[in-house]
């Protein structure tokens, strides 16, 4: 498995996120994580790629245990959290150039020009972050995730606050990077589950309340099952 998650609890303070979650995710897959705002899902990711520790259980990524082993777990993670943090007054390639160092990648500059090849950056790479357009900046966030090579991506939310050609754009990037990675990312946008993911978990109140193939549901079915595992019954 390329993750595996056991038995992972974490609080903060008196609120409890994860009772007690276990999961995984097999190499080459693209799954997509669901979920309420509250659910547990950027918790979940940060547990997975090493920003947060939880309070007990277990995590390895492609075998390496993340507690005992973080930076060589690290070394197999691409990560793009859900507010992508850039240098804006960087210029794009400067940027790639730079993740490119922290990860002492040989033949750096051949790699860089590779990822922005890539990503669709080509026109792009000689501005300054902060003149890229919102796509564009999900792009550049997209290339220093993927510069290392990594085995695994972690993506939390990586399409909030796209127009619908960005939306359409990513997504491509998104299922481009399956065929050679195992995908995980968290969206609100069921279509997109059903548009790129092999599999999906949904996620509420830090339980997995299901776990299936997409190839298991009728399309544009999703939504409702959605809608029926997590909505409140208090709610009016």
């Amino acid at each position: 498995m390329s993750i595996e998650l056991f038995n992972i609890k974490k609080r903060y303070g008196n609120q409890v996120v994860l009772p007690s979650l276990s999961m995984s995710v097999g190499s080459g897959e693209i799954v997509g994580f669901l979920g309420p705002n509250g659910a547990g899902k950027s918790t979940t990711m940060k547990i997975i790629t090493g920003f947060v520790v939880p309070d007990s259980g277990s995590v390895s990524v492609c075998g390496v245990d993340m507690l005992k082993n973080p930076i060589e777990a690290k070394r197999r993670i691409g990560y793009l959290p859900e507010h992508n943090p850039l240098y804006p007054d960087m210029y794009v390639r400067e940027y790639l150039d730079f993740v490119a160092g922290v990860y002492k990648i040989p033949s750096r500059r051949a790699r860089v020009d590779e990822v922005i090849e890539q990503v669709g950056l080509t026109s792009e790479y000689k501005k300054t972050i902060n003149s890229l357009s919102k796509g564009y900046r999900q792009r550049t966030g997209l290339a220093a995730a993927i510069v290392h090579n990594p085995d695994v991506l972690i993506l939390d939310e990586p399409t909030t606050g796209l127009d619908p050609n960005q939306i359409i754009e990513i997504r491509e990037l998104i299922k481009s990077f399956g065929k050679e990675r195992t995908v995980l990312f968290s969206t609100h946008i069921m279509q997109e589950v059903e548009a790129v993911c092999d599999r999906f978990i949904i996620l509420n109140k830090g339980t997995i309340m299901t776990d299936k193939k997409v190839s298991d549901i009728e399309r544009g079915t999703l939504e409702n099952l959605f809608r029926t595992l997590t909505l409140d019954p208090n709610y009016i």
